[in-house]
């Protein structure tokens, strides 16, 4: 039997092959924390056991100052901002980037310039609670089998797609993170042999055809180009390339823009190679596709769907799996931190802001 450890909350060995610890019936009772990190902001969420935000702030973390200490004294204070109004007893943490197997230390986050960043014990120490440190697609992930479109299936892959591409795989509902804790970088699995570069430091990886960026890229090598074809985008970016951006681009295909619609069609058709790449691996039942691209809907599971029906190894004599879009949109990663942090909430241990006010504190929003 795993026990919490004094500082942290979650020291299970290969995470990969354990169940996730159930909450106690008190533990369920309580209200945690959410944390998402991002690559300018930190958002936080007070999350009770149905999966609702309570209460959500946000912080922007300063341009050109991403060390730890200074996310660190972020988290301190939204969570002490929080607990000025809730009663908050353990914190889950979801940032981007390989998290070791004990989920305890970010061992590599790229938007961050971390390396082997001990997050939850330091974490622990400034506000006195049971903390978890997951990869963020798995948080998200965990929050669309528990509360959103991953309900009542047990085998289910999560795509993720914003400026890159970010994964989870949950088998037999446990979450799957591999020997080293690193499980679901679909982004960099390998479709095009000396393709685009990636920032991986590789050539044609999955995330260079199939995410915001390569939507984006597409569209802007159209309208330097001068084609035609991009003359509605370039209209609506007031003639200015660098204005052609993801949320235009899904408004121009979502008013009928033909050049937008075909460019969210290549992207489905990529995203759909690399899901049947991923179903002749794993066998998922469920595809779930979030992420700030998801948003043009069937513009973009469409084109995946027919893309992956043509590529699925024993196309017509084996089951499809079904793509279907996330349901819980951008809390879907506060949701999944707070959730899996609810195992090791416990009722006497709680947020306290320091006498004096809150250090750190940074604001909300």
């Amino acid at each position: 039997m795993t026990r919490a450890r004094p500082q942290g909350a979650a020291g299970s060995g290969v995470g990969s092959r354990r169940r996730e610890p159930r909450p106690s019936l008190l533990a369920s009772q309580l209200l945690t924390v959410g944390i998402d990190i991002g690559g300018t902001k930190v958002a936080a969420g007070v999350v009770d056991s149905d999966g609702q935000v309570l209460d959500q702030l946000r912080a922007s973390t300063p341009d050109k100052s991403k060390s730890p200490q200074v996310v660190e004294d972020t988290i301190a204070g939204l969570v002490f901002d929080l607990a000025e109004r809730h009663d908050l007893h353990a914190v889950g943490i979801g940032a981007a980037g390989f998290v070791d197997e004990s989920r305890a230390s970010v061992v590599f986050a790229p938007h961050l310039s971390w390396r082997n960043e001990p997050l939850r014990d330091a974490v622990s120490r400034r506000l006195r609670l049971p903390v978890v440190v997951e990869n963020d697609a798995n948080a998200a992930a965990w929050a669309e089998w528990r509360f959103g479109s991953g309900q009542g299936q047990q085998d289910l892959v999560c795509v993720t797609m914003g400026t890159g591409i970010g994964g989870a795989i949950l088998s037999d509902g446990v979450l799957q993170r591999g020997q080293f804790g690193m499980a679901g970088e679909f982004g960099h699995m390998l479709v095009v042999p000396q393709g685009h570069r990636c920032a991986c430091g590789n050539r044609g990886c999955w995330e260079q055809y199939a995410s915001g960026n390569a939507l984006v890229r597409e569209a802007r090598e159209l309208a330097v180009a001068e084609s035609p074809v991009a003359q509605g985008l370039l209209a609506r970016a007031d003639g200015d390339v660098a204005q052609i951006t993801g949320p235009l681009i899904t408004e121009a295909a979502k008013d009928g823009d033909p050049t937008a619609i075909e460019l969210f069609g290549e992207v489905g058709t990529w995203l759909g190679i690399g899901i049947a790449n991923l179903a002749a691996a794993l066998d998922p039942g469920l595809v779930v596709v979030g992420g700030g691209v998801s948003d043009a809907g069937e513009l973009l599971l469409q084109p995946a769907r027919e893309a992956f029906r043509r590529h699925l190894t024993g196309r017509g004599f084996r089951p499809e799996a079904r793509i279907v879009r996330a349901e819980l949109g951008n809390v879907a990663g506060l949701i999944g931190a707070a959730e899996l942090a609810r195992p090791f909430a416990r009722r006497f241990r709680r947020a306290r802001p320091p006498r004096g006010g809150t250090p750190g504190r940074t604001g909300s929003g």
